[in-house]
């Protein structure tokens, strides 16, 4: 018979049997480590930074200059009637927290091979903690929004109660495709190196630079399979119409974003037992 000393504890890794649901009890217990992750996170993106957060603002309102420059000045693209600029900036928000979302969780396993290979926390983890700083990242964003709507006199519409929906729709889409990326960017490392193409492709197949009025009818409904397409368009109608065309597309991301979610917390936690291994 083998004892066991007192006070020692074996932890078994093990894959989740089916569909068996989160075990949200062990991410609770874990919660300090994620507390920890999210304060290393804030504090790795901002370290010796003369801005600091204010990055957080920058970015999406340089992106913002160099599109309205070239996409609104040089090529004239339509924004439905609304100054090109903001046009912009509003799709910049949700698509830069999808972004976000989908290059930390796609490769945050890989980012703390260090801590995954040596002690037992819960994967999931890493993920969540990339989520609420990127969230954060966007809330903060948010305010140049308002500031821009000042600017130009656009007033809120009635349909503004959407975008925290919508919010949601959008970590859930970056979190569902980042934990898809995770789990097989720890078995084959070229997905590691496709990431960043592919989301480069995924923003010009994405109403950011352009309306989505601008895509035939006939191929909609297959471009609206994008979840993004559903989320900007709704930002856009929920800030500056106060009827607006995009119900289907909303409610269509809302079921792919779900799906996506739902099967990348499946693929990754089915690949956990095996995550320290081949990380």
């Amino acid at each position: 018979m083998t004892s066991q000393a007192p006070g020692n504890h074996t932890t078994l890794i093990e894959p989740l049997q089916g569909w068996e649901p989160l075990k949200l009890r062990d991410i609770w217990e874990y919660r300090e480590l994620l507390y920890f992750l999210i304060w290393r996170d804030i504090k790795v993106s901002y370290a010796r930074t003369n801005l600091g957060v204010g990055w957080a603002v920058l970015k999406p309102v340089l992106t913002m200059a160099v599109f309205a420059f070239i996409f609104g000045w040089l090529t004239r693209l339509p924004s439905d009637g609304v100054p090109y600029p903001i046009f912009v900036y509003s799709a910049l928000l949700p698509w830069q927290l999808f972004a976000r979302l989908v290059a930390g969780s796609g490769s945050s396993m890989v980012a703390n091979e260090s801590l995954v290979t040596k002690v037992y926390f819960p994967r999931l983890i890493a993920p969540l903690s990339i989520t609420v700083v990127g969230t954060l990242d966007f809330v903060i964003a948010v305010g140049v929004l308002l500031g821009m709507m000042w600017y130009y006199q656009i007033a809120l519409t009635a349909g503004v109660w959407m975008l925290p929906l919508l919010v949601v729709v959008t970590i859930a889409a970056g979190l569902g495709v980042g934990l898809w990326i995770a789990a097989l960017n720890v078995l084959c490392r070229d997905i590691g190196h496709a990431q960043p193409f592919l989301i480069q492709i995924w923003l010009f197949a994405t109403p950011v630079i352009y309306p989505a009025s601008l895509i035939p009818e006939a191929w909609r409904m297959l471009y609206a399979l994008n979840p993004m397409v559903g989320v900007v368009e709704g930002f856009r109608e929920a800030l500056f119409k106060a009827e607006g065309q995009s119900g289907f597309m909303v409610g269509l991301s809302v079921i792919v974003a779900s799906v996506l979610l739902v099967s990348g917390v499946y693929v990754f936690n089915r690949t956990e037992q095996t995550i320290a291994d081949t990380v």
